[in-house]
């Protein structure tokens, strides 16, 4: 049952909330943790790259603990794990960074003991520990995910992203706890905010679906989450009102921040728009790393045993 040459795993970044869909659209992008696990006489955790710095490399390391709820839930007896982990996701910058690892943790140790549990368990799994579905969704299946989760069971449907879209990010160079993000937010809400992000989520997911770009500018506006964070991030509120001017198709929050995300056509030059949120950002005395950034379409997956970690990290850190 066991992999005893181990596993290497491979989980994109995500962004949630696309605008108007909290805490119910996701999608996947193209940065990646990377995760090697393998059986061991005794724990070992190695982080490597500076995407890392501060997570524990003892049993209480999420993604260890994690991987040992996959054993519990599969009827598999714990063993100690050796594991090496490479991100390239940025820490508490909205883009998917837990997630990312909940579903590597997972994914890795359902691999290292020959897949008992089906996509759709794990997916549970996550979303359980994640308290909603967009990220874990994202980061597990590829692509873009519409979801529900109703405090027990998820259901979810997967949009294939169309060829020509893309993205541009900004992400800025402070790190902030969705926490607190979370806790700026109303308690209640308008019958008319509700109807109005209710409209724009299901223009979102049909333009999304059908290709149609011209409606991503009117269906990505947000009044759920959105104006009350805008604070917190200075120069947000201006990108909000101002990308679409510089050749973004739409632009949000992504997640909980304070990273934006516009999305794009492949089709069109993003120099202009990835100049002006750079620039932006600046102003509000900001600095942001602004970067087109493809769509994954390949959720997590098993690419080698753990003897492949070694070129993995040779690629990317000197190592």
């Amino acid at each position: 049952m066991w992999q005893q040459d181990g596993v290497l795993v491979r989980v994109p970044a995500s962004t949630a909330n696309l605008g108007p869909g909290f805490d119910t659209l996701g999608m996947a992008l193209n940065l990646h943790l990377w995760i090697a696990m393998k059986p061991a006489e005794a724990t070992v955790i190695r982080l490597h790259g500076s995407e890392l710095a501060g997570i524990p490399t003892d049993e209480s390391n999420l993604i260890y603990r994690i991987a040992h709820s996959v054993f519990s839930a599969a009827g598999v007896e714990g063993r100690p794990l050796e594991m090496d982990v490479y991100s390239d996701i940025p820490l508490t910058r909205g883009l998917g960074s837990s997630a990312s690892a909940i579903i590597g943790g997972l994914y890795a140790a359902n691999a290292l003991i020959g897949y008992p549990l089906t996509q759709e368990q794990l997916f549970n799994m996550a979303t359980l520990i994640e308290r909603h579905p967009d990220n874990v969704g994202a980061s597990l299946f590829g692509g873009i995910i519409a979801a529900a989760w109703d405090g027990e069971r998820t259901e979810h449907i997967r949009i294939e992203p169309h060829c020509n879209l893309s993205t541009v990010v900004a992400i800025p160079q402070f790190q902030l706890e969705t926490k607190l993000a979370r806790n700026v937010l109303p308690k209640q809400v308008s019958v008319a905010d509700a109807v109005f992000n209710i409209s724009r989520s299901s223009l979102l997911v049909a333009a999304l679906c059908s290709g149609q770009f011209h409606v991503i500018e009117t269906a990505m506006r947000d009044r759920l989450h959105q104006p009350y964070r805008a604070p917190l991030i200075p120069g947000m509120s201006r990108i909000l009102d101002e990308a679409t001017e510089h050749g973004a198709l739409g632009v949000a929050l992504s997640g909980a921040g304070p990273t934006l995300l516009a999305f794009t056509d492949k089709r069109q030059s993003s120099a202009l728009l990835v100049s002006y949120m750079k620039k932006t950002f600046l102003a509000h005395g900001v600095e942001a790393k602004v970067m087109e950034m493809g769509i994954s379409r390949e959720g997590a997956v098993c690419c080698g045993t753990w003897d492949n970690m070694s070129s993995v990290l040779a690629a990317r850190i000197n190592y």
